[in-house]
Order: C-alpha cells, then structure tokens, then sequence
C-alpha cells in the first residue's frame, strides 16, 4: 500500500501536468469545445475510448462479473454496438451539421432545428443526468483509493474530484484528448498484464471455474445461469436498451465528434473505439469472474477488481493495473466535465443569461463550470451508494431525453419542437413512472430505460402523425375556399 498510494499521486501530477501545458494554447472557446475541429482519427479514437472505459466499464463490470458471471460482458458490449452505429450513421451526420453550421454543443443542434424550449428543457435534464454519471466515477475513484490505502471515501472523492477538474479546466477538450491518450497508453497496458496475471494465479481458466463451482461457507456456488453468457440476473442483453442508444446520442461523445476534421475522422476514430470496445467488454467480465474464484465472500462487489489487482497479482504488476484503473475512472469524468461545463455556458448562460457575452468571457463562464461541476459531482458521489445505480440513471434519461430528437432530427425532414417535447415528456414519464413503482427490473423484462424510449418513440409518432394530419386539413380548407 505505501508504494501504490506515491504511484497514483505522482501519476495524478502528470495528468494535470499535461493538461495544464497543453491548455495554455487555449484562448477561444472554438478551442475549448471543439479543439478547433482539428482532432485526427488517432485523436479522437483516445479521446472517445478513454470517455467511454470508466468507472462503469471497469469497477462497474467487475462487480457484475463477479455477482451474474458472463452475462457482464453486455455492460460493455451494448456500448460498442451504440458506438458502430453512432460511427457509420448519427456521427458522420452531425459532425456536418456542426461544421456547416458552426455548432459547438448538441444544445445549438437542438436550438437551430426545434426550438428554444427543447434546448432549454434538454440541458436542465442533462444537467441532473450527467451529475449522477460523474458522482459514479467519483465513488470508483474512492473505492479504488480505500482499498490501496484505507482512505475514506470523502478523501477519495475529493481527491479524484481535483484531479479531473484541474486538467479539464485547462483546455476543455483538447486538454482533454491529449491526455486521454496518455490515461489510454497506461490503461490498456495495465489490463494486458493484469488481467492474465491474474488468471495464473487462479490456476487458468478450469481453475477459475473448478473454485466458483466450489464456492465457500460465505458465498455458495452460483446457479447454471452464471455461464450464460445472454442472461444472468439483472446483466444481460437487455443492457442494449439501457445503454445503446445513450451511447449512439450522448452529447458528451457527440461534442466530442463535432471536434473532428473531417467524416473520414469519425468513421476511423469512431469505429475503432467500438472494435477496441467489442474485445475490451470480456477484460472487467473475467476479473469479475476470477476474483469470484479467489475471494468469494468480498462485502461489496464493486471491490472486486480493486482486489485483485492489490493482492492476486505481483507488486509491480498491480501497480500498474491500479493506474490503469484510475485512468479509466478520470478519463470518463472529463468527459462528464465536458457536458455540463459546455451545456451551463453555452446553452443557458450565452443564450440567455447574457446573449452579448464576449468570446473571452464564455471561456471564463465554461471554465467556472466546469470547477462547479467537479464540487457538485464530489457533493452527490457522497450520498450516492453504488456506481451501477447512479449510472443506468443516467443512461436511463439520456436514452430518453435525446434518441428520438436527436435521431428524428436528422432523418425526418418535417419533425418539429412539439413532436420532439412530447416525445422527451411521454418517455421521461413513463420511464419515472416505472422507475418509482416496480424498480429498476421493471416488469416482465422491459426496463424503465426500454419502456421509455419506446415509449418516446410511440409518443413523437402519434404527434408527427396528428400534426401533418391538422397541417393537411388546413391546405385541403385553404385550397377549397380559394377555388370558391
């Protein structure tokens, strides 16, 4: 523990090192939010892979690996299929529309296509959402932090806390993809040797499932179901619902896209983050599994790969897992950053609060942004209980706030702000109404997340249908009444 502790601290300094040298070339906020659509498909591959391998996709998977078995790798997996989609269809479309129009955050999007009212509405939801994904990176950074040295989790959300703020602030995004590459670099080394590492101590694969199939007087061995790898518990391919289309329409991954040079950029950036996603989705799933085999009485599953990685593996070696496992944590909150430092200055605070605000002086808003975000996001991970939870949240009112606007947006020519409000108000209506009664299951296995966007999909089309029927009433009145 005295050595992992200097190891992460000293790594911590780097990454604020880097973020802070880089952020001095920042002076406009084209260079803030968009890294003055510069980003190279090298660039913006780290950028997208280092947001989307977090706190959930490592700390988050682990756990269910360890609690529901194979059935985890659909955490991961459903975010990759997302992102094939979001590479090939919705990011090639809206990094034009964001070029051809000079749109630095999905707010401009939704403002320029609907209406002042869907901006508005969309990013004080976001706003809450997007709290609740950062506060679970913070409680994994913590967790991680109380295992390597017994901090508190207060010292380990603040910790965590000043670290991504202090970058991210620097430079926004480019700050934040030059040291998404670096956290990237550290990150998969530390899995490529950790993880087998790991797996040799447990005596290979048929020792891994000889020791879970034998359990101990703490944790008796699971049930058929944990060897399935389509359904297991609450893990399986129903996190396609939950996760896929947050993961096509996130702002944070598609403000990420807007900074990108040309479609060629994001379909290569873009695509192979997905691939990388597709092999990576079996990493957290096998520590879970393993660490099933080595400790299977642990309190709390979400200290599942922060154990391994302290005592299953040599010194050095879980040292450097540890680092990789920071990294993931801090990657995927700047990203969070990202959202609400560019949501709170461009959205609200230029288009409303001060439309004549001067370029310098958004820069300056963003920034404080972004460092009230950061203590509001410490402020929840401390009330908040499990990374899991406080992410299908999130995802939850992502899915249901932007799919069909969004989407519908781009490829339906005649849908308007009213159609995109009932569809946002009918799924985020139903999706609470199912969240507070029957829970998170749902009902038969159709999720809150599934039934909202359905039912946000159902909603527009109903809408989009009345509307151009009342549209082509009035043209057939108009048209009678004129030849009379």
């Amino acid at each position: 523990m005295t050595y992992h502790l200097p190891l992460l601290l000293g790594y911590s300094a780097l990454m604020i090192a880097v973020g802070t040298y880089i952020g001095r070339r920042v002076q406009s906020t084209e260079g803030f939010f968009v890294a003055s659509r510069g980003l190279g498909p090298g660039l913006l591959f780290a950028t997208l892979l280092a947001a989307n391998v977090g706190a959930g996709s490592t700390v988050g998977a682990a756990g269910l690996g360890y609690r529901d078995g194979v059935a985890a790798w659909w955490w991961v997996g459903a975010a990759a299929i997302g992102s094939l989609v979001q590479a090939f269809w919705v990011g090639p479309w809206m990094r034009r529309e964001a070029a051809s129009r000079g749109l630095k955050t999905v707010g401009d999007y939704l403002e320029q296509r609907y209406s002042t009212s869907v901006r508005v509405i969309v990013a004080l939801l976001l706003w809450f959402g997007t709290l609740a994904i950062l506060a679970g990176q913070l409680i994994a950074m913590s967790t991680l932090l109380t295992v390597v040295a017994g901090l508190p989790k207060w010292a380990g959300c603040v910790l965590g806390g000043v670290v991504m703020t202090a970058y991210f602030t620097a430079g926004g995004l480019l700050s934040s993809a030059w040291v998404n590459l670096l956290q990237l670099t550290v990150l998969m080394a530390g899995f490529a040797v950790a993880v087998p590492a790991a797996l040799g101590t447990a005596g290979g694969w048929s020792g891994v499932v000889a020791l879970v199939e034998a359990g101990s007087a703490t944790a008796p061995p699971p049930g058929e179901g944990f060897w399935n790898f389509w359904q297991n518990g609450a893990s399986g391919w129903k996190y396609l619902a939950l996760l896929g289309p947050a993961f096509i329409i996130s702002p944070g991954l598609l403000q990420k896209i807007f900074g990108a040079r040309d479609d060629r950029t994001v379909r290569l950036g873009t695509a192979a983050n997905a691939v990388v996603l597709l092999g990576f989705a079996c990493v957290p799933m096998l520590a879970g599994i393993i660490t099933r085999a080595l400790h299977p009485g642990l309190p709390s599953e979400q200290l599942a790969l922060p154990t391994l990685l302290m005592y299953d593996v040599p010194v050095a070696v879980g040292a450097l897992g540890l680092a990789a496992l920071f990294s993931a944590e801090v990657s995927t909150a700047d990203a969070i950053l990202f959202m609400l430092a560019t949501s709170l200055s461009q959205d609200l605070y230029r288009r409303f609060v001060r439309p004549a605000a001067t370029d310098a002086q958004v820069l300056r808003v963003a920034r404080g942004a972004a460092v009230a975000g950061g203590v509001l996001g410490v402020l929840l991970a401390l009330v908040a209980e499990t990374i899991i939870g406080t992410l299908s949240f999130f995802y939850s009112v992502l899915g249901v706030c932007l799919f069909v606007p969004v989407l519908a947006g781009l490829f339906v020519r005649r849908f308007r702000a009213t159609e995109a409000l009932a569809a946002i108000g009918g799924g985020m209506l139903v999706m609470l109404s199912l969240q507070l009664t029957v829970g998170v299951a749902g009902v038969r296995g159709v999720t809150p997340a599934l039934a909202g966007v359905l039912s946000s999909v159902a909603v527009a089309a109903v809408a989009h249908r009345a509307l151009r029927g009342r549209v082509g009433r009035g043209d057939t009145d108009l048209n009678r009444s004129g030849s009379a």
